[in-house]
């Protein structure tokens, strides 16, 4: 379940807010293999099922940037706006892959709003996601994400 935000002042207050969790996501060969072909990375730690059987893992792992990029899969799912003008991405910190996601784990978003910031007439907002493994003490993926949000003026 997500949580809406309809203007600075709701987003400016959620400093320090917990936002939950998303649904599961099995993670398949198949979505291994889309973003070894989309990146160009055919280790075979990811895309060698019968090696990677016999590696340090016991199967194929997600490359670390494919976990990585789930926080964006998760994000709408944590968070949703109305009266936007615009957002975007403006970076990330403190990226960090704390365990091997194996193929076949279903792994999930947690959110947390660490800091709010304004900035001019935008906010700058630092989203700490943690890409959770299912049956894992330790994440697969933690990145503090940077978002920039500009609200529509409201209207009086």
């Amino acid at each position: 379940m997500s949580t809406l935000f309809s203007s600075a002042g709701q987003l400016l207050a959620a400093q320090g807010q917990d936002l939950g969790r998303t649904d599961w996501l099995l993670l398949t060969q198949e979505r291994i293999n889309l973003f070894a072909e989309a990146t160009g990375d055919h280790q075979w730690i990811h895309v060698d099922p019968e090696r990677a059987a016999k590696g340090p893992f016991g199967a194929c792992i997600a490359h670390g940037y494919l976990t990585l990029s789930l926080a964006n899969l998760f994000m709408p799912q944590l968070m949703q706006f109305e009266n936007l003008a615009m957002g975007v991405n403006y970076g990330s910190d403190r990226v960090r892959f704390p365990a091997a996601v194996k193929v076949g784990s279903r792994v999930r978003g947690h959110g947390q709003i660490m800091q709010v910031e304004a900035l001019g007439q935008a906010l700058q907002a630092v989203v700490r996601i943690s890409v959770e493994i299912e049956g894992s003490e330790r994440p697969g993926c933690v990145v503090d994400t940077i978002s920039r949000y500009t609200f529509n003026p409201l209207e009086k």
